[in-house]
């Protein structure tokens, strides 16, 4: 049956769990494709560095090697957990996508080091297309018309309610987040989280703002969705 195929192990042999170095070469072939293909999950509509695109892909390799060497020796095993638990304290926080994908990476590596070759095929495949089929779909985006938009303001303008009447007209909803002092305290950079009623009269309202604070610095951009998450 199909089901037993798939929970049954390469490197089960009557009943025993036995390294050979054939089946454990085609543990690591297959970790190798799914890696690829975790990789290309990460890079799809995402900006990234090739360090992690090329870490993604041969972390699963190194996993399955371990793993296909470790297996059944107790003692072993947790020496190696031990080794692979200091890696998370020597990595910098990520976004929730990067910590998604590294552990894709870690699961196809062990699932394949334990021999379960096409269980991780079934799984890491399952999940990958789930996450091409969301990011396709936009799943979780920020619409188009949400803005971040900081104003720099003298340090006599009293701010509170400034610019609230320009809000009502160009936005639906607006929230000031943090005020932030610059230049030695005579300027102040207020930092709102808004959504434009239209995009096509983002200038206008820009201009409108500029009358009010005197010409200086406006910077109105989307929302950055690029910022560490867990």
């Amino acid at each position: 049956m199909i089901s037993d195929g798939i929970f049954t192990s390469l490197l089960l042999k009557n009943g025993t769990i036995v390294p050979d170095v054939a089946m454990i070469l085609v543990c690591c072939g297959a970790a190798l494709l799914l890696g690829l293909l975790v990789a290309f999950l990460y890079m799809y509509r995402n900006s990234f560095n090739r360090g992690m695109a090329m870490t993604l892909v041969l972390l699963p390799v190194a996993v399955a090697a371990v793993v296909a060497v470790v297996n059944g020796n107790l003692g072993m095993g947790i020496v190696m957990g031990g080794a692979f638990g200091l890696v998370r304290f020597r990595s910098a926080p990520g976004t929730a996508r990067d910590i998604l994908v590294i552990f894709l990476s870690m699961a196809a590596g062990v699932i394949c080091g334990s021999g379960y070759v096409l269980l991780a095929a079934a799984v890491i495949i399952v999940i990958c297309a789930i996450g091409f089929v969301l990011l396709m779909l936009g799943f979780g985006e920020k619409p188009a018309k949400y803005r971040e938009l900081r104003i720099t303001v003298p340090e006599s303008l009293d701010y509170s309610g400034e610019f609230d009447d320009i809000f009502k007209k160009y936005t639906t909803s607006w929230e000031l987040e943090k005020v932030k002092t610059t230049n030695m305290g005579s300027l102040y950079k207020l930092y709102y989280r808004i959504n434009l009623r239209s995009t096509k009269r983002e200038k206008e309202m820009i201009d409108k703002i500029r009358v009010r604070n005197g010409n200086l610095e406006i910077v109105c951009g989307k929302v950055d969705t690029s910022k560490p998450e867990l």
